[in-house]
């Protein structure tokens, strides 16, 4: 479960910025997860509450902000959205497709005291 080691990588972002910015604890975290990152958005949920306990972050509650696969079919030049990787263009049924959008995974947001 690669989520577990995601998690770990996120509290580690968060005491570096403790200790830049000068807070103490974190409240809220706001994950932006694409569709197409390969990130269970449930699993992320179960190792988040694991790894933060004890941490700045015990106790935090997770908002996952979910966003859709985008792509740009070079066959029929239309932005088209996704749900996997590979999936062949809802308008041309081409699979020459370059992903726009929807592979990140990234801390958008905290509320911090």
């Amino acid at each position: 479960m690669h989520e577990m080691s995601l998690c770990e990588s996120i509290l580690d972002i968060l005491e570096q910025q403790a200790e830049a910015q000068d807070y103490r604890k974190v409240s809220t975290v706001w994950l932006e997860i694409g569709a197409l990152s390969s990130v269970e958005p449930d699993a992320m949920r179960f190792c988040f509450d694991a790894v933060m306990q004890g941490s700045i972050a015990d106790k935090a509650q997770l908002e996952i902000v979910h966003v859709p696969g985008l792509a740009w079919c070079q066959q029929c030049s239309k932005n088209i959205n996704i749900k996997q990787r590979y999936d062949p263009c809802p308008v041309c049924g081409d699979f020459k497709l370059q992903v726009i959008d929807g592979e990140q995974m990234r801390i958008k947001e905290l509320e911090v005291e």
